[in-house]
C-alpha cells in the first residue's frame, strides 16, 4: 500500500488549489460516474418522466453554474428523480440528481441554483473520490468501503457498481466538504448572475427544519448534507464580502414547477399508502393508492405499489396485471421489472419471469434476481446455469445470500 501511494502521489484539488492524495485518476473518476449514474438514479426512485420539461429546466440552470465552475469541461448531467424524499446528490464526473421532493421546497430559481452549485462543487472538488480513497486506504480495496447505505429497501440486495453508486450518493459528507461546497457554490452562483443570498436563506430554512426534525427531511437532505449554525454563519459572511443581489427567478420557477405542484396530491396519496402498507393496514393502503391512480393514472410507481399490496393480500393475478402496467409505463425501471419477474415466478410463468428478472439485472443487478433466476434454471433442469446464478447471489450478504449458498450446496453435493 505504501508503494502504491509513492507511485501515484498527490494531485491538486481543482477547486481549492490545495494538494491532496490521488489514488484514482480522472479517467477512472469519469468512468465511475458514467457507469453508476443510471443504476444510482434507479435505486433512488428513477427519473421523473411525468414532466420531462422539468428536468430540462433543472439541467439548464445546472449548466449555467457548471460553465463558471473550476472544472467546466466535466461531462455534467442533471436529472430530476421521482422521489418524495428531499435530497440531491453528485457522483464523480459531474453526474448530479435532485429529487422532486426537494424541488417543492424552493421559492425561486436562485434557491435551486444554490443546491445545484453546492453539488457541482462536490463533483468538481472530487469529494466522492476523496471519500473512496479514504476507504481504500483502510481496506486496500473497494470491497471494504465503509460507507453506510440508507434504509432503502434495496440496500442489502444491490450488487456491483449499483451498490457503490448508492453508497457514494447516500454517504454523509464531512463538515469540511460541506463548508467547501457552500463556499465555492456561492461563488459560482455570483458568477452565474444569481443572488447568493438565496444560499443563506436556504441554509437558515434547513437549519430550522432540522431542529424541528420534520419527517422526510431528516432522512433525506439532512442525512447526507447535515446543516449547522456554522454553515449559516460562514455563508452569511461570504455573501457580505462578495455582495448580495442578482437574479432570483421566482416567477419563472413557479411556472416551470407548475406541473410538479399540480400532481403533488397524487404523490401525497401514494406516500400515505406506502406508510399504511408498511404499518400492515393493506385495505387502507389500497384505498389510498387507488386515490393516487385516479389523480395521476400515467404514474408507473402507483401501479407497482398497488401490485405489492395485492401480493400481500394473495391476489396474485391482480398483482401481475399491475406490475405489467408499471412496466408498460416505464419499461427501463429495474424495480418494476423485478417485481414483474418475481410475480410471474409465483404464477409459474417461467419465460416471463426469466425475461423480466434478466432485464432488471441488466440495469441494476440484485441478489434476489440472481437467486430467483437460479430457481428458474433448476425448474428447467439447467443445473449449470443454476450454479452460476446461485454463486453470484451467494456473493452478497444476508438471508438471500444464505439461501443461495444452501441451494448451491445442494446442487453441488
Amino acid at each position: 500500500m505504501a508503494l502504491m501511494l509513492l507511485l501515484i502521489g498527490c494531485s491538486v484539488n481543482p477547486v481549492t488549489g490545495e494538494r491532496q492524495l490521488s489514488l484514482i485518476g480522472e479517467s477512472q473518476e469519469l468512468a465511475m460516474g458514467a457507469e453508476q449514474y443510471t443504476p444510482t438514479q434507479q435505486t433512488q426512485g428513477g427519473q421523473f418522466y411525468i414532466d420531462p420539461e422539468l428536468t430540462l429546466y433543472v439541467s439548464e440552470v445546472g449548466q449555467k453554474l457548471a460553465r463558471v465552475s473550476d472544472r467546466p469541461d466535466l461531462p455534467y448531467e442533471f436529472v430530476v428523480l421521482n422521489s418524495s424524499v428531499p435530497n440531491a446528490w453528485a457522483l464523480p464526473g459531474g453526474k448530479i440528481a435532485v429529487n422532486r421532493g426537494l424541488l417543492t421546497k424552493f421559492d425561486d430559481e436562485a434557491q435551486l441554483a444554490s443546491v445545484l452549485g453546492h453539488e457541482i462543487v462536490h463533483a468538481a472538488a472530487r469529494h466522492s473520490v476523496q471519500r473512496m480513497q479514504q476507504g481504500m486506504l483502510i481496506s486496500a480495496g473497494v470491497a471494504g468501503l465503509g460507507f453506510a447505505l440508507s434504509d432503502n429497501e434495496w440496500a442489502g440486495l444491490l450488487m456491483g457498481g449499483a451498490a457503490l453508486g448508492a453508497q457514494l450518493a447516500l454517504a454523509q459528507y464531512g463538515q469540511g466538504d460541506e463548508l467547501e461546497s457552500d463556499h465555492y457554490g456561492i461563488i459560482y452562483m455570483k458568477k452565474a448572475g444569481y443572488d447568493p443570498q438565496a444560499a443563506v436563506e436556504l441554509q437558515e430554512i434547513f437549519l430550522e427544519l432540522s431542529k424541528g426534525q420534520q419527517a422526510g427531511f431528516v432522512d433525506g437532505l439532512f442525512a447526507t448534507h447535515p446543516p449547522s449554525a456554522k454553515r449559516v454563519r460562514e455563508n452569511s459572511k461570504l455573501v457580505a464580502e462578495i455582495g448580495a443581489g442578482g437574479y432570483r427567478g421566482a416567477d419563472v420557477y413557479k411556472k416551470k414547477t407548475a406541473t410538479l405542484r399540480k400532481v403533488q396530491p397524487a404523490y401525497d396519496a401514494h406516500d400515505q399508502a406506502m406508510k399504511l402498507a408498511s404499518d400492515g393496514d393493506m385495505n387502507a393502503a389500497l384505498e389510498k393508492v387507488n386515490e393516487a391512480i385516479k389523480l395521476l393514472p400515467r404514474e408507473a410507481m402507483f401501479y407497482s405499489l398497488r401490485g405489492r399490496i395485492y401480493q400481500e393480500q394473495d391476489k396474485h393475478d391482480k398483482a401481475s396485471a399491475d406490475f405489467n402496467k408499471a412496466v408498460s409505463l416505464y419499461p427501463e425501471m429495474f424495480v418494476y421489472r423485478l417485481h414483474n419477474g418475481l410475480s410471474a415466478l409465483k404464477l409459474n410463468n417461467l419465460d416471463k419471469a426469466r425475461e423480466n428478472l434478466s432485464q432488471a439485472n441488466q440495469v441494476v443487478p440484485t441478489s434476489i434476481a440472481f437467486l430467483r433466476l437460479g430457481d428458474i434454471a433448476v425448474k428447467e433442469n439447467n443445473l449449470k446455469e443454476a450454479v452460476a446464478y446461485y454463486s453470484t447471489a451467494a456473493e452478497s450478504t444476508g438471508a438471500i445470500a444464505e439461501e443461495a449458498r444452501q441451494k448451491l450446496a445442494a446442487l453441488t453435493q
